[in-house]
Parts: C-alpha cells; sequence; structure tokens
C-alpha cells in the first residue's frame, strides 16, 4: 500500500503544485521521490536549482536513480545556460549511460529518452537520438506507460513528416490531458500550437488556452519562448 503522503505528493507533482508535493512529504518519506520533485520543479521553473541538488545529492551516489537524476541537472544546465559547468556534457551522457546499466526496465527506459535528448537538442545528433528515442518508445507502450509516451513521441514529432508530427503532438497532449498533467499539458498545448499554421483557427485557442495555465504555474522556459 503506498503511504498517504507519497500518494498525495505524485498527485500534487501531476498538477505542477511542487512547492505542496515537497511540503507534504515527511522526513520518512523517500529520499528519490523527494529528488525528483525537486529535479522536476527545477526544470519546470528554472528555479530551486540549489535545492534539486542538494536532493540528488543526498541519495546513494551508486543508485541508478542517482545516476539519472544528476544527469539531468547537468543537461537542463547546458539547456537553459544556467551556470554550465565545464563537464555537464561528460557528467550527463555517463549519467544516462549508468541509468540505462544498472536500472530497471523502467528507469532504463526514461534513461535512454533522456540520452536521446540530449543528443537531440544539445549535440543536435538525430542520427544517434532516434534510435533511443524508439528504444524509449517500446518500452513505454509495452508497459501501457501514456505519461512516459507522451514524453518520447513529444520528442520524436519533429523528426517526422507533417502530417505525422502533428498527429503526434495531439497525442502527446491528448495522453498528458488525460492523465491529468497540468504543466506537461501546458507545454504540449504550446508546442502544438507552435507547429500549426499561423492562421489555423485550433493554434488561436492553444495560444490563448496554454499562457495562462504557464503563468500560473510559473513555468520559466515557456513562458521566455513565448
Amino acid at each position: 500500500m503506498i503511504p498517504d503522503d507519497t500518494y498525495m505528493a505524485r498527485r500534487l507533482l501531476l498538477l505542477g503544485e511542487w512547492d505542496a508535493a515537497l511540503a507534504v512529504l515527511g522526513p520518512d518519506a523517500e529520499p528519490e521521490l523527494r529528488a525528483e520533485i525537486a529535479v522536476d520543479r527545477w526544470f519546470f521553473r528554472i528555479e530551486g536549482h540549489d535545492e534539486a541538488e542538494k536532493t540528488v545529492a543526498a541519495l546513494d551516489p551508486a543508485s541508478p536513480t542517482a545516476h539519472l537524476l544528476t544527469a539531468r541537472l547537468a543537461y537542463s544546465r547546458l539547456l537553459f545556460q544556467h551556470a554550465p559547468r565545464a563537464d555537464d556534457r561528460t557528467v550527463a551522457e555517463a549519467g544516462y549511460r549508468a541509468a540505462v546499466e544498472h536500472g530497471d526496465e523502467k528507469l532504463r527506459g526514461w534513461a535512454e529518452y533522456h540520452w536521446a535528448v540530449l543528443l537531440d537538442n544539445i549535440d543536435e545528433d538525430a542520427t544517434g537520438a532516434l534510435p533511443r528515442y524508439e528504444t524509449a518508445l517500446r518500452i513505454a507502450t509495452e508497459s501501457g506507460d501514456g505519461y512516459f509516451e507522451s514524453y518520447i513521441i513529444r520528442h520524436l514529432a519533429p523528426h517526422k513528416e507533417p502530417a505525422e508530427r502533428i498527429a503526434m503532438l495531439r497525442r502527446s497532449l491528448h495522453l498528458r490531458a488525460a492523465l491529468g498533467a497540468r504543466p506537461q499539458t501546458v507545454a504540449a498545448q504550446a508546442l502544438l500550437a507552435d507547429n500549426l499554421p499561423e492562421d489555423d483557427p485550433e493554434r488561436a485557442e492553444l495560444m490563448r488556452t496554454f499562457r495562462p495555465g504557464a503563468e500560473e504555474l510559473r513555468i520559466g522556459w515557456l513562458l521566455s519562448e513565448h
């Protein structure tokens, strides 16, 4: 049975209520969950980097989750150009590799996905990224994990022809909305809008819809892009 504070924290995380999710966790809560929430908050809000790093440092450094979250922090510093460190690129890939080699099936899938995003967004190496996206997608679909699938197809979509790209972006949006994952839904609305013609009424409606949510949740990178 899942402890009440763990259940509440995970529900609040889905809603983008990161501060409340952290606050509800008791002193005996899983440190991996605390670190996951803190890293997620940093990524969406571009706030609380030092706290996120401390929660990751509190984990067993040899654990697959610590490898994955350490890599995610390094990647995000590069992506946002937030005080990037000289070894961030190396640290990110090493962390993803370790998580792939030592994690369970689900965590390995997430590590493959994040590794693909590193290759795609930082290295602009689509050739290297695509096989890792496909591996992650196979794990997501075989396990029936729609939340995970929504992340993968969001990043696969730009590599597809227009009709398939739009279909994938819509599916990503619908999966997230159905699961009540609010920050991810808002981000999916914005990306779908960006890929529709400027005179498309759906684009206009998406633009009107996502911005209030992004402002309320303080999704830093999304507001700066639009």
